[in-house]
């Protein structure tokens, strides 16, 4: 659905990249590998997201770095627009409901890194999680979005691993 509205798949995935995760950093040449495209399109976009006041740039010795305008009075907003387009709000919204005392939920892998590779990987925390549940909840999940979905419960909490979805301690 994003796609209609954001008609540059370059863009879109520079967005991706960015807003995933705000502590995601990357520079022109990383970006044209990892997105198998030519230096010249992904200079157009970096330069309009710049521009636009979407991203910013860093110079770090010779390179220059970009990442996401955390001060932009829209990034919150786009933000939640590209975790909604992943998916991100449905897959959280079903796992605090039925999953039991759940204490944390964390992006880990590929897309905790801005990377868009089709699938999500989650590591669920917390006391007497429902495993049953989380069996059916994956194949639920994956129909809904669209996308694979990995899921690992784990009773202890996690340290500073992937980006953090929810966190019952920061909620209170």
């Amino acid at each position: 659905m994003l796609e209609s509205l954001i008609t540059s798949k370059t863009r879109l995935r520079l967005l991706v990249k960015f807003f995933v995760n705000s502590k995601t950093q990357s520079h022109l040449r990383g970006l044209a590998e990892e997105f198998g495209e030519s230096t010249n399109a992904i200079r157009k976009e970096l330069n309009n997201l710049t521009q636009a006041g979407f991203l910013v740039k860093e110079t770090d010795k010779n390179k220059i770095a970009y990442k996401a305008n955390i001060a932009h009075p829209f990034f919150s907003n786009i933000q939640e627009i590209i975790r909604k387009y992943l998916g991100l709000d449905k897959l959280l919204e079903q796992i605090l409901e039925r999953m039991g005392e759940v204490s944390q939920v964390i992006l880990v892998g590929d897309l905790s890194k801005g990377i868009d590779s089709g699938k999500i990987d989650v590591v669920v925390t917390g006391d007497s999680l429902n495993e049953d549940y989380i069996l059916n909840l994956s194949t639920r999940i994956e129909e809904m979005i669209d996308r694979k979905v990995v899921l690992t419960l784990l009773g202890e909490r996690l340290g500073s691993t992937g980006l953090v979805l929810y966190d019952r301690e920061e909620q209170a």
